[in-house]
């Protein structure tokens, strides 16, 4: 079984420690004004071509500006689990009754969530994980691209599995990866409405694993 780390073991990033990260690395890079809709498109998922324009519009070199950025941004994610700010997911617990080999793959850095899984104990629960690196060229691997999910399902040995994630690219990777999805209806997309459909739909990780148990879940199967 894979998870997604944001919004399924811990809760999600807030868009404005990002974007205040964002502004920082703008910052660092000599530009104190920056323009709303860039900053938005960096905290939303910005690709590799909006990056390119986004630099252009500045004059920065985009590999100096997205090491800024990528700093800040790790840095503030990590100050924000130690003031108290994320935390965990009380249900994450009940993962530790499943039998099957589970991993975690995330468009968050790979030492940002190296970091969740040691702070909050979580590593004994996963034989592996991935997160991306602070490369431009991870934006291009990033979900929905199945890349990271497929590297993980190598290290289980699996070619079938569940992928648990909380936003539509989630389903989507899961599905280029050919493998089943769940969307997790946590309180920050308790009301998503997707326009792909799960192979389940659930709201909590105990829904999880009596799915991976083999028990019916009331209404799982995805509407």
């Amino acid at each position: 079984m894979l998870f997604d780390n944001d919004g399924v073991l811990v809760t999600p990033p807030a868009d404005e420690t990002q974007a205040a990260a964002t502004r920082d690395a703008f910052r660092e890079v000599g530009v104190d004004a920056v323009a709303q809709h860039h900053l938005d498109a960096i905290v939303t998922g910005v690709t590799v071509a909006d990056l390119s324009e986004i630099c252009t519009a500045y004059d920065l070199e985009a590999e100096t500006f997205w090491k800024a950025r990528e700093h800040h941004d790790a840095r503030s994610q990590r100050q924000a689990f130690r003031a108290g700010d994320r935390n965990r997911y009380d249900d994450v617990d009940c993962l530790s009754t499943l039998s099957q080999n589970c991993g975690v793959v995330s468009n968050n850095h790979h030492s940002t969530l190296a970091f969740v899984l040691d702070r909050f104990d979580l590593e004994p629960l996963f034989e592996t994980y991935y997160g991306r690196e602070k490369t431009i060229e991870s934006l291009r691997l990033k979900k929905p691209n199945p890349y990271y999910i497929e590297r993980a399902l190598s290290d289980l040995d699996g070619d079938s599995a569940l992928y648990v994630g909380d936003s539509e690219s989630d389903v989507i990777a899961a599905d280029r990866a050919g493998i089943d999805s769940v969307f997790l209806r946590r309180p920050h997309c308790r009301n998503a409405d997707l326009d792909v459909t799960p192979t389940y739909d659930v709201e909590t990780l105990r829904d999880v694993v009596r799915i991976a148990d083999g028990h019916s879940v009331d209404e799982s199967r995805a509407r």
